[in-house]
Parts: structure tokens; sequence; C-alpha cells
């Protein structure tokens, strides 16, 4: 799934949000594992070996879906950032 040029709606079949789960916070397939959590894992240079290694019930597509979604909901948003002063 591209996402260059994106501005529609886009389907996330292994990301879920559940109100009582994790604070309603964006999960991989209703697991406990946040969407946040796995993109922060690769932005600190883990592989998708690494990560599946300390979260065996991921699967390779979960990493992708969250890596896909992070940057969709970039494209959605705006989110200024602050300078030094």
């Amino acid at each position: 799934m591209g996402l260059g040029g994106y501005r529609g709606a886009v389907t996330f079949d292994r990301i879920t949000i559940e109100p009582g789960k994790m604070g309603g916070k964006p999960c991989i397939r209703g697991l406990r594992v946040p969407v946040a959590t796995v993109v922060a894992m690769v932005a600190d240079g883990m592989s998708a070996e690494e990560i599946l290694e300390d979260f065996p019930y991921l699967e390779r597509e979960d990493i992708s879906e969250a890596l896909h979604f992070a940057a969709a909901a970039l494209l959605d948003g705006e989110f200024p950032l602050l300078r030094p002063a």
C-alpha cells in the first residue's frame, strides 16, 4: 500500500482501536501492543527481526501496517514544531 500523494480513506486491517484497551490508543490486531511502540522501535533502529523476537506474537505485516498507519496519521494532521527560544 503506497501513500505517495494519498488523500483518501485507507483501510487498516491490522490496526484496532478499543476504548477500554491501552487507553484507546491504536494497537496491533487487538493486542496490547500500541502502534506507537512498534514505530518507536523502528525509529530506534531495530530491524523487523529484532522486533519480532521481542514480540513473537507479531507478524512482519503488523510492522509494515503500523508504519503505514503512522504515515497516514501524519498526512491527515497538522503538527506544529516548537522552536527553541
